[in-house]
């Protein structure tokens, strides 16, 4: 359960919403194989569109490349934004645990190269701005991860509302604890560095000097845009 955005815990909520099943159940599943990811090789978009409808399909694109179908408000797109200072520091433990990257960099390099645009997907300053400018579109529902940790149950009923799936009261106060399960699952999971899914992660390793210095870059990038993130909980 990839946390460091939010989207792998959001793809897994969406998932127990929309099918009304259980976390147990998709803790005997891969995942990924129910959310295929659209900019992924494999399985790849011959298979993506063989999948019945409605299709559930991830993706960390920036909102410009994603297909005309989402731009013309024929498909919904449900996008997580997570507090930056928390997101550089699981994305930074991300990357040194896969083989495949194999980061070994240090942190503040880590850092830096994240304030200046430098790692995959480009700039997350564009990226989370680019979805904000389209939060209000009847298609687009935009989520912060740290609602999920303050408020679940309004972001269940956020998603059921925007799923279009019907639960009543009873039902849906257990598809509420069926989340929280699911979220605690993920977040304390053993295969996780301590703490990496928790809100204000990131007190533990700036410095307050880089601390500074990203508060600086922030109020650059974001200073027209008021999208706001909660940094403590």
């Amino acid at each position: 359960c990839l946390v460091y955005a939010g989207t792998g815990l959001l793809q897994e909520v969406v998932y127990l919403v929309s099918q009304g099943a259980d976390p147990d159940e998709i803790g005997l599943m891969n995942i990924d194989e129910q959310l295929p990811v659209l900019e992924y090789p494999q399985p790849g978009l011959d298979i993506i569109k063989e999948l019945t409808s409605p299709r559930l399909i991830k993706s960390h694109l920036p909102y410009r490349f994603l297909p005309s179908d989402l731009h013309n408000g024929n498909s919904k797109v449900i996008y997580m934004a997570r507090n930056p200072k928390d997101l550089v520091v699981s994305y930074y433990q991300f990357h040194r645990s896969l083989r495949t990257m194999s980061y070994r960099g240090t942190f503040q390099e880590f850092c830096r190269r994240f304030m200046n645009d430098k790692l995959g997907y480009g700039s997350w300053f564009e990226h989370v701005q680019e979805f904000w400018e389209h939060h209000m579109d009847s298609n687009v529902l935009f989520l912060k991860y740290e609602d999920m940790h303050k408020d679940l149950a309004t972001m269940v009923e956020q998603l059921v509302r925007f799923l279009g799936v019907s639960y009543d009261k009873a039902q849906l106060e257990s598809m509420v604890e069926h989340c929280h399960q699911l979220i605690d699952q993920c977040c304390n999971a053993e295969a996780l560095p301590v703490g990496r899914g928790r809100v204000g992660l990131w007190k533990d390793i700036f410095t307050v000097s880089m601390n500074e210095k990203f508060d600086l870059v922030y109020k650059q990038k974001m200073g027209k845009c008021d999208l706001t993130f909660d940094f403590y909980l």
